[in-house]
């Protein structure tokens, strides 16, 4: 994109944001407490967003993420409450909204405690159209009025799936409609949140993380594409709100090489491993579990490979010989150390009780993720040069990218009230050209 800038991203009260914090300073121009939704610090003002603005001065507003649409950064938008947990509250709120599209993930608790209120039956009965397929979502029109668009699939989290799991629908689809149905002669603001990308990461999963990315990067082109078409009145922000697990391209085990070839053979998502590392446990017994029983499914997963001594020997004198096969094989297996930590890991798995200890070296390993799994996204991320700090965010700043109208505003360095501040003026300067 035609700008860059480099962005900080610390809250009110901490240098490490949370998403509260971050989404708030994004959506407002103003900083908060981690864990706080569009309010101040005190939890008693709060801060009308960039989104509210843009829909009173007449422009029409749509909230897109790939995480549950109440989940803090899309609630940021749209919502003030003290705590980002405070679920159904935030729900609520959407469902009363005068916003013209919601879509992607859903909500978390969409009943009320006492059974008696609904979130999506109120949004309903507030006029927005829910739609659950496919077939539904594809099938809106511009007029239909009011979406609510969520997402056929749905994880535990109320979340799409990730995108090298297979998803029904993807942000890119849900930002193409969204513009389909938000654009007119007042204009659109869009906020669209790539949010799997921070959970991905979290769990320190970089290839699932890349995928997630690249999913969110079709959402962006969708943008662009917009904006190409529209280049005197259309500006495209792409930001973080934080970065999420430290990674780094560079391990100190592989020094200043970097061996990306080891990324292509993961398969799937380090939550798709857990739920096939869900079944053996359920079918086995922990006397009679053996990780050579999961070297196929972890070779699927992950391309990695575990050998025996005496398959090692064979391959050793095949790739000797020019064996091109069995110099791949011996090149993505697991080397004695590696394996030593995946057995350790394995056996932790297997012990539920162990896996939950809750000590601090067990954090510090395995993050409260499931051994197993996490010790081989390490292994598979190490091999290829990559490495991580933490399974929790970083204070480190963010790259912000701008393309179109006022773009240049966001290069340098810079606050992500700065960011919050940019957009409201952006929003301001279109509403009062369309008024004209």
């Amino acid at each position: 994109m035609a700008y860059q800038g480099l962005t900080t991203t610390y809250a009110a009260d901490s240098f490490i944001t949370d998403s509260a914090a971050a989404g708030t300073a994004l959506s407002s121009g103003y900083k908060t407490n981690s864990g706080v939704i569009a309010m101040d610090p005190s939890k008693t003002k709060p801060y009308e967003t960039v989104a509210e603005i843009a829909k009173k001065s007449g422009m029409k507003v749509g909230i897109v993420s790939s995480v549950s649409i109440d989940h803090a950064t899309p609630a940021c938008f749209y919502a003030h409450e003290p705590s980002r947990k405070n679920y159904h509250e935030i729900g609520m709120q959407l469902a009363v909204s005068d916003f013209d599209y919601f879509a992607g993930g859903g909500l978390k608790k969409p009943v009320s405690p006492d059974g008696k209120t609904d979130a999506y039956k109120v949004a309903e009965e507030n006029g927005f159209t829910v739609t659950r397929t496919r077939e539904d979502f594809l099938a809106l029109k511009p007029g239909v009025g009011k979406v609510f668009a969520v997402s056929p699939e749905l994880d535990a989290d109320k979340a799409l799936n990730y995108a090298i799991d297979g998803q029904t629908l993807t942000l890119g689809e849900f930002t193409r409609k969204g513009i389909e149905l938000l654009d007119g002669p007042q204009g659109f603001f869009m906020m669209i949140e790539g949010g799997k990308i921070d959970w991905s990461c979290h769990a320190n999963d970089a290839v699932t993380t890349i995928k997630d990315t690249l999913a969110f990067d079709e959402a962006v082109a969708a943008g662009l594409e917009f904006a190409a078409r529209h280049p005197e009145e259309t500006l495209v922000v792409v930001t973080g709100d934080h970065e999420t697990g430290g990674l780094t391209i560079g391990f100190a085990g592989t020094e200043y090489s970097t061996y990306l070839d080891y990324l292509g053979g993961q398969t799937m998502s380090f939550i798709a491993f857990d739920k096939v590392l869900d079944e053996y446990r359920k079918n086995t017994s922990l006397g009679d579990a053996r990780l050579e029983d999961l070297k196929e499914e972890i070779e699927k997963a992950f391309g990695l490979v575990i050998l025996g001594d005496d398959e090692r020997k064979r391959l050793d004198l095949l790739a000797a010989n020019g064996d091109t096969k069995a110099e791949e094989r011996l090149y993505f297996s697991l080397t004695e150390e590696e394996l030593r930590e995946v057995e350790k890991a394995f056996v932790r798995s297997m012990n539920k009780e162990e896996e939950k200890a809750g000590d601090k070296e067990t954090y510090l390993i395995y993050g409260g993720y499931e051994p197993l799994t996490v010790t081989l996204t390490h292994t598979l991320n190490n091999k290829a040069g990559f490495a991580w700090t933490t399974y929790a965010h970083t204070g480190v700043p963010v790259p912000t990218f701008a393309q179109g109208v006022g773009a240049d505003q966001f290069t340098g360095y810079y606050d992500n009230t700065d960011i919050g501040k940019m957009l409201i003026s952006a929003v301001g300067a279109r509403a009062l050209t369309a008024s004209r």
